[in-house]
């Protein structure tokens, strides 16, 4: 019998199971379609989208299914100061500007996040469900998004932001691990204050809330599903396991780099976005770190190279995001890895009935 949830009844979904949203071309409408298709739920990651790709996207998701899927935005932000001086900082990534044959690199316009394009665009989507990170959400846009029908998600990664979140009007908390790939969804404190792992986090703010939990971090196969449940989730939200699927839009010497990968090998870093984000180690994320702009100027004035470097198969350019449990990462379909995780859960559990 399939594992039924409040987040499954809610959503009419066969397995609790979220593909989580991924920014910056991994989620694929291919991969959102798939995951969407075996039960599950599939996430477009649209912070990175103009509002006509947003519907491009959605409408090549809807070619290939009828089922619920999501959309996740960033929560809106205030553009950052520019700093007084931008030197040091273009003088740091400019020699990998040159090794990959670019120009030199520009100082990068400071600008805010794209919640306001996108925003009514995600309304009119069609999504069962609209997640965001970074942040809360203004109250117009939760009531807006409510008299659509649709289910709100945010992220915590400490109690009180998930308190916060209840406290909004959220439908979900996706509680997310220290363990998780690519960025942090911190925004109640400082970030080194919130490395709190997906064990103990999320039983604490299955206690501290009343709406359902989702469980995000270094969960890769049915016995992380099993324990999540265990633990208090009403789901998982799994994104390393979903970036090595043929689907998934990253570059292949990425997703090399992760099966390849050890459980040691990640980092927290804001060489790439300016954010701090969990990859696999490499030689750019360490010779730029202590010199990067805030978030989103950094990502800005690192796109270039990243985009180049995926062409040109150079890992050590780019951000490898992923999570500590990359040692289980498999190439496969989406499809079969919504099997063997189905099936995955399933032995676990009756494991421990037994």
């Amino acid at each position: 019998m399939p594992v039924q949830t409040a987040l499954t009844q809610r959503l009419g979904l066969a397995h609790p199971i979220i593909q989580a949203p991924m920014a910056g071309g991994g989620d694929t409408p291919a991969l959102v379609a798939a995951v969407s298709e075996a039960g599950g739920l599939g996430s477009i990651g649209a912070a990175y989208l103009t509002a006509e790709q947003l519907r491009d996207t959605v409408k090549a998701v809807r070619a290939q299914t009828a089922r619920p899927f999501g959309v996740n935005l960033f929560a809106p932000l205030p553009a950052p100061a520019a700093p007084a001086d931008m030197a040091p900082a273009l003088a740091r990534v400019a020699p990998f500007y040159a090794e990959l044959g670019l120009p030199a690199p520009e100082a990068p316009v400071p600008a805010g996040t794209s919640f306001d394009a996108l925003f009514p665009t995600a309304l009119d989507s069609g999504a069962a469900v609209l997640s965001f990170t970074f942040g809360l959400l203004p109250d117009a846009a939760v009531r807006a998004a409510k008299e659509r029908g649709m289910l709100l998600a945010g992220t915590a990664t400490t109690v009180e932001e998930a308190v916060a979140l209840e406290r909004l009007g959220v439908d979900l908390v996706v509680a997310q691990g220290a363990e998780a790939g690519g960025h942090r969804g911190t925004f109640g404190g400082p970030f080194e204050a919130a490395m709190v792992g997906t064990m103990a986090l999320v039983p604490q703010i299955a206690d501290a809330v009343s709406v359902p939990v989702v469980a995000s971090g270094g969960i890769m196969d049915g016995r992380g599903i099993a324990a999540s449940l265990a633990l208090g989730a009403c789901g998982v939200q799994l994104g390393t396991a979903f970036l090595t699927c043929a689907e998934a839009g990253i570059a292949e010497v990425h997703k090399q780099a992760i099966l390849e990968a050890r459980e040691d090998e990640t980092r927290l870093t804001r060489a790439f976005s300016g954010r701090p984000a969990r990859g696999i180690a490499n030689r750019f994320m360490e010779a730029v770190e202590d010199a990067a702009l805030p978030f989103p100027m950094q990502n800005a004035l690192t796109r270039p190279l990243r985009a180049a470097a995926a062409k040109q198969g150079r890992a050590e350019f780019l951000s490898l995001w992923a999570g500590q449990g990359v040692r289980m990462a498999r190439r496969q379909t989406a499809a079969e890895l919504m099997g063997r995780l189905v099936e995955e859960t399933k032995a676990a559990v009756g494991r421990l009935a037994r």
